[in-house]
């Protein structure tokens, strides 16, 4: 059952859990205005804070995540570095991260950024979240693992 964690009129977040992966859907926008908003409750979901569904306020209970960014319209520079803060936020719990159906404007963001290789990227959520999550995968981030 997909939950909503973010309504603005610009972005709305939402997510599920699905193979023990946390599949948060970012549709919108995500720019100087609504990366904060994003980082704090990608953060929440992190920490588990007592209140949010599923986690029984477990530390760490959300640590494995899918950034699905199949309806992201627009990333800039803020958007990008709210993704490195919750990459670093995900290693720090021994956590892993897979971003899916990144847009290839999107994608070319990454790219020019030097970060195109640090992550690991899916063409969908449904084969990001096939197969169950590694025991702290992000180790070496942001070198590629391979």
């Amino acid at each position: 059952m997909r939950t909503n964690i973010i309504r603005h009129e610009n972005m709305m977040v939402s997510y599920d859990v699905v193979n023990g992966w946390t599949v948060v859907e970012i549709d919108g926008e995500v720019d100087a205005q609504t990366a904060s908003m994003l980082r704090e409750a990608v953060i929440k979901l992190l920490d588990g804070e007592p209140g949010e569904p599923g986690t029984d306020g477990a530390p760490g209970a959300h640590r494995d995540l899918v950034l699905d960014m199949g309806f992201v319209t627009f990333l800039d520079s803020m958007g990008l570095g709210v993704i490195v803060a919750i990459t670093k936020r995900i290693r720090e719990q021994g956590g892993s991260l897979r971003i899916a159906s990144v847009p290839g404007r999107i994608l070319r963001i990454f790219d020019l950024s030097g970060m195109g290789e640090s992550y690991e990227f899916h063409p969908s959520a449904e084969q990001a979240t096939s197969t169950a999550p590694a025991a702290d995968s992000l180790a070496h981030w942001p070198h590629p693992s391979g």
